[in-house]
């Protein structure tokens, strides 16, 4: 006898079979159909609600710790508490000499200034870095170049131009090699930026020019001081293990007290993309949760109809057994009935699930931060179909299993 699973006449009697009980068939096919499509749209929404979130931290180094000077709580050296103190180069220089797990680090420096080209000027805020500053936070390149050490060393008169600000006081003109005017001091304008996160830290690139640190303490007699120091850890290292080597070194050069911890603040900005991950990764198990609770619904809907089949074929089977037919044949071919029902059902909503998943991609695509992401991948889909299968076949497993101890002359006898 052949194997009922290559037999093309058994699979026409599944489809005879399954045909017969159109009702039943299609409340099943609908209910696995609509379990499969809700969990792989939940799966791929919850990644796409991650993405729409992630990307507004686009071009952010997502290991990065930023420093920044607090008042003094407590007395030490003949100083009072409440004192103001600011982050310097010299403590810079300590820093990188003193924190051997800092990557990239750059210090910062804001001010609000006017720029004026010609006849049009506008308000605007200014950022004075340091080339690493680009490995921090990476902005979008419009046109020209970014800033560069020989900028930084050479102490040159360069800036770099957020896209709002080009537009407003360049409007159709060629920006690049242009002279702006800030504050009285003239930069030549050699690159236009846009930022690509909706997170700043500091000033918002578009809204801003960019000015080589030492540049910018020196055209606008700022001294050594810098607003505040953004630095990335080496890979595997938390920011908050380089933190006691920043606060030693800086405490080296200030009188802070070594108990006074609120003097020098950092934000972590790793520990917000843990706490961003671990949200979405329960996002992510509701999801499956609520998925699982379809899919399940749908799979007693196939055991339902596998026992109905059974009862209504109880004759034939008996009358198959009676001619010859082998107990596995007729496991084979209950469970070939869930299996087909479970795979078709659960292709088309996929298919579903993946057609809405890309609509709403396409709609929630942004030129500048780019694509969320909302899609099923090929594994995630091929997990889905699996255990779907899987469970289709255990949800017939009984109802065959019933199907093959069925008797013969009993079955004949049945009504």
């Amino acid at each position: 006898m052949k194997n009922p699973i290559f037999d093309i006449e058994n699979w026409r009697e599944i489809g005879t079979t399954l045909a017969r009980n159109k009702t039943r068939t299609f409340l099943t096919a609908f209910g696995i159909f609509w379990g499969t499509a809700m969990l792989a749209m939940l799966w791929g929404g919850a990644g796409g609600l991650k993405g729409m979130l992630m990307r507004n931290f686009n071009g952010i180094d997502t290991n990065m710790g930023v420093i920044f000077a607090g008042r003094t709580t407590m007395s030490y050296q003949g100083f009072n508490k409440g004192m103001r103190w600011s982050i310097d180069e010299a403590d810079i220089t300590s820093i990188r000499r003193i924190a051997k797990d800092i990557e990239y680090a750059s210090g910062v420096s804001q001010a609000s200034v006017n720029i004026a080209y010609a006849t049009k000027n506008k308000n605007a805020s200014i950022a004075g870095v340091e080339a690493d500053y680009f490995r921090i936070q990476a902005p979008q390149l419009i046109k020209g170049r970014l800033l560069n050490e020989s900028d930084i060393y050479n102490t040159r008169k360069v800036a770099l131009l957020g896209r709002s600000v080009a537009d407003e006081i360049f409007g159709t003109e060629e920006p690049l090699g242009k002279f702006i005017n800030i504050n009285g001091a003239y930069f030549q304008v050699v690159g236009i930026v846009a930022q690509l996160s909706e997170v700043s830290i500091g000033t918002r690139l578009d809204e801003s020019a960019v000015l080589p640190a030492t540049t910018m303490r020196r055209a606008f007699n700022r001294g050594d001081n810098v607003d505040f120091f953004i630095f990335t850890a080496k890979p595997g290292v938390d920011p908050d293990e380089v933190k006691p080597y920043i606060v030693r070194a800086i405490r080296q050069n200030h009188p802070i007290h070594p108990d006074d911890t609120p003097a020098i603040q950092m934000m972590n900005v790793a520990e917000q993309f843990r706490m961003v991950n671990n949200l979405f990764l329960g996002v992510s198990i509701l999801a499956l949760f609520v998925g699982a609770g379809t899919l399940i619904a749908g799979i007693i809907g196939v055991g339902n109809i596998m026992w109905i089949i059974v009862k209504e074929r109880t004759q034939e089977i008996g009358i198959r057994r009676a001619i010859g037919a082998k107990p596995r044949d007729i496991i084979v071919q209950i469970l070939s009935e869930g299996m087909l029902l479970t795979a078709v059902a659960g292709i088309a909503g996929i298919c579903l699930a993946t057609l809405v998943l890309l609509v709403v991609d396409h709609l929630s695509y942004d030129p500048i931060l780019g694509s969320a992401h909302f899609q099923l991948e090929f594994s995630h889909a091929m997990i889905i179909m699996i255990v779907f299968l899987i469970l289709g076949t255990c949800a017939g497993l009984i109802p065959s299993i019933k199907a093959m101890r069925i008797k013969p002359v009993e079955a004949m006898r049945d009504k």
